[in-house]
């Protein structure tokens, strides 16, 4: 499949791996730019910009295929050095990065002198309109039912793709419940040129994951996530479990709860840990509904080649419909 996506980073297939904390390493990346799709490696997993030097480094080891990396940019008290991040990433020659967050105004000069095509994740149409006029070079829109950070508007995929599709003129990647060849078909028919995927990647067998997290993902429903941080307009898709589930209690109690009164329960620490040892209820676990649609976990090259031949059967089974009805 041939679109502007694949043009633009050299794919063959217009599919994107999220950039995903913990679980963006090189193991990960590799493997989805070895199926045909982009890997991308989360710069933040990384705890200095010389450690993502050699996990960059580490990754061109693995593939020689395009690759990504993730940087997103969080406001902090104690900001992590974007701009020695971004030294790294054009010193090390990768031409693509996956910006998330705030504003990427800042970093796209280095990025653009150094030849990098910039991807812009956002949640509206309006930060999306505003990041074209920067000059970023797509668009990644997260759709509500996005994990991680799906921002405060609640507008699901099936509205928002459409949206930024009707007004958005560069490439457009629709991210937030795609998991299979059916939601990545939609995602076509709304006018996105490509598609993100993050949960669904999780349950890969080269995932940097415990099975035991893998398996969780494949046993879980579509009501199996929870919105937390709901209260500090800061909401965040996560799986379902013990931490998820009080923090939510907590904010729904009277008089709601104070941040650093869960902080402790929320560390990224935290989520490592369940993801490294398998315990569930460790910490936080991002996930979307698309674990719905989750049922296996299988190699990073056979759920792409059955994510592009269900997505050319769902959308000639559509066409078949619609010519039966006109007909």
């Amino acid at each position: 499949m041939r679109t502007r996506v694949t043009e633009l980073l050299g794919t063959d297939l217009p599919i994107v791996q999220g950039g995903m904390q913990w679980v963006g390493r090189a193991e990960m990346a590799s493997a989805v730019s070895n199926a045909g799709g982009l890997g991308i490696l989360t710069a933040l997993t990384q705890p200095s910009p010389d450690a993502l030097r050699d996990e960059i480094a580490r990754c061109r080891a693995m593939t020689d295929k395009p690759f990504g990396v993730n940087l997103t940019i969080f406001p902090s008290a104690t900001p992590r050095p974007y701009a020695e991040y971004v030294k790294v990433i054009a010193e090390s020659g990768v031409k693509i990065v996956e910006t998330a967050g705030r504003s990427p105004a800042e970093h796209l000069p280095p990025l653009k002198q150094a030849g990098v095509k910039v991807i812009h994740k956002c949640t509206s149409v309006r930060h999306a309109l505003t990041a074209e006029r920067l000059g970023v070079d797509a668009i990644s829109i997260d759709g509500f039912e996005a994990a991680g950070h799906p921002g405060e508007d609640d507008v699901g995929g099936l509205i928002l793709f459409a949206a930024a599709a009707r007004k958005v003129r560069i490439p457009l990647i629709a991210s937030g419940g795609i998991g299979d060849g059916a939601t990545m078909a939609a995602a076509l028919a709304l006018g996105a040129e490509g598609i993100n995927m993050g949960t669904r990647f999780c349950a890969t067998k080269e995932a940097p994951i415990h099975e035991n997290i893998k398996q969780a993902l494949v046993n879980a429903g579509e009501r199996d996530t929870r919105l937390i941080f709901r209260t500090m307009r800061n909401t965040a898709r996560v799986l379902s479990n013990d931490i998820s589930n009080k923090v939510v209690e907590l904010e729904n109690q009277p008089g709601g709860v104070a941040f650093e009164d869960i902080r402790h329960l929320v560390s990224g620490e935290r989520g490592r840990d369940a993801l490294i040892t398998g315990e569930i209820n460790a910490g936080l676990v991002w996930a979307s509904p698309v674990v719905a649609m989750i049922d296996d976990i299988p190699t990073c090259a056979e759920l792409l080649e059955r994510i592009m031949a269900d997505c050319k059967s769902s959308l000639g089974k559509a066409m078949t419909a619609f010519d039966a009805h006109i007909g």
